[in-house]
């Protein structure tokens, strides 16, 4: 898939914001990132309008932009919703799977199982966003799944971070067999509760995890 000179500018810019080297409040000057890139300034508005849109900059007058303060208890409020969402939609999908939706999960799975035993983490993540799309498919409901889509725009810079944590890539693909079989099998309880223990915020790995980011949370 090609990635355009947008988005290659957007993931640059999530992972200095999401680690900290960006901090709540510089000031993102297109001139200077256009010269940092490479690039004329149309793609670098392009990058900073996809960044406001996950309300990871805010735009102000004057086309000036500037990195969005993101609390810790926003962070955590924001993954604990994304968590709760993705069960309900786990458990809508292992009722209404078809055949076809089934056959798709099966085929994206393995690709998840390439990357992960490949351990290329951007791989895995757009592989894995690919994987998510479609159970959100299998579960018909449009209004659900367009709310996930803008959690995860939203978490998308610390979704992508976590997969950087030693293990973390082998832990979410054995996760995603426990989802794979629970939809399969049409267990709507079990795929739910699956997909919340995958987006956990609770207990040490999500706290171990935000402790390993280098940056300073209001």
């Amino acid at each position: 898939m090609q990635v355009s000179a947008a988005d290659v500018i957007r993931e640059a810019l999530e992972d200095e914001i999401a680690s900290g080297h960006l901090a709540p409040g510089v000031r993102l000057d297109e001139l200077s990132l256009a010269d940092c890139f490479g690039v004329s300034r149309t793609p670098v508005r392009e990058a900073l309008r996809m960044l406001s849109a996950s309300e990871l900059v805010e735009l102000k007058r004057g086309r000036s932009a500037v990195v969005a303060t993101l609390g810790m208890v926003r962070l955590f409020e924001l993954f604990e919703a994304m968590s709760e969402l993705e069960g309900v939609c786990g458990r809508l999908a292992a009722r209404r799977l078809t055949d076809e939706a089934q056959a798709a999960l099966l085929t994206q799975h393995g690709k998840c199982r390439k990357a992960a035993a490949a351990q290329d983490a951007e791989k895995y993540y757009r592989e894995n966003a690919v994987f998510h799309s479609l159970i959100d498919s299998a579960a018909h409901n449009r209004f659900l799944a367009d709310e996930l889509q803008q959690l995860r725009r939203r978490l998308r810079p610390y979704r992508r971070l976590q997969l950087r944590s030693k293990g973390r890539i082998a832990e979410s693909f054995a996760e995603h067999e426990v989802i794979v079989k629970a939809i399969v099998d049409g267990d709507g309880e079990a795929a739910a509760r699956a997909f919340r223990q995958h987006v956990s915020v609770q207990g040490h790995r999500f706290a171990d995890w935000v402790a390993r980011l280098d940056t300073t949370f209001t």
